[in-house]
């Protein structure tokens, strides 16, 4: 891990197409809710997927003022049931950062597993507030312990 990457995997014991379903069309069932996770943090939303490339992913509430979104990127690689990606942007990113997000499945005795790498951190400064002053291997291990959170919500919701 060099600071630019990160990967994390995770077993679901469920067929390919049911993974990817879980993960794409019901991401909002199993994403993790709260500010570490959400954009839009404790205020209580949704998050979608739109399944096609140019897709938005994003974050949506309804309030007195009407409609909040936050579009956290597009989808890039939309190939069910066996793979898709998009990118990402963080609350704190300026116009031009960006990182890419790619989420495999494969097909394992036990079910399917689920491999998420999120790339392209090198990409922003090291005091970056992303970063929450790690960087290198430290900022990898923060980002892949985040995801591995994620991905654990995704293995639990199967059951």
């Amino acid at each position: 891990m060099s600071g630019d990457q990160a990967r994390v995997s995770v077993t679901v014991r469920v067929p390919v197409e049911r993974a990817f379903e879980l993960f794409t069309e019901d991401i909002d069932r199993w994403w993790r809710r709260g500010p570490k996770y959400r954009h839009l943090g404790r205020v209580q939303g949704i998050m979608r997927i739109e399944p096609r490339v140019e897709g938005r992913v994003f974050e949506a509430h309804e309030g007195p003022a009407g409609r909040t979104a936050f579009e956290i990127g597009q989808v890039t690689v939309w190939e069910p049931p066996s793979r898709f990606a998009f990118t990402w942007r963080n609350v704190t990113f300026a116009a031009g950062e960006v990182t890419t997000v790619e989420v495999e499945f494969s097909p394992v005795e036990a079910g399917t597993v689920v491999r998420v790498t999120h790339r392209g951190w090198s990409s922003l400064r090291d005091d970056h507030p992303a970063r929450h002053g790690h960087t290198g291997t430290a900022f990898s291990r923060m980002i892949g312990l985040w995801w591995g959170e994620q991905l654990s919500a995704l293995r639990e919701a199967v059951y």
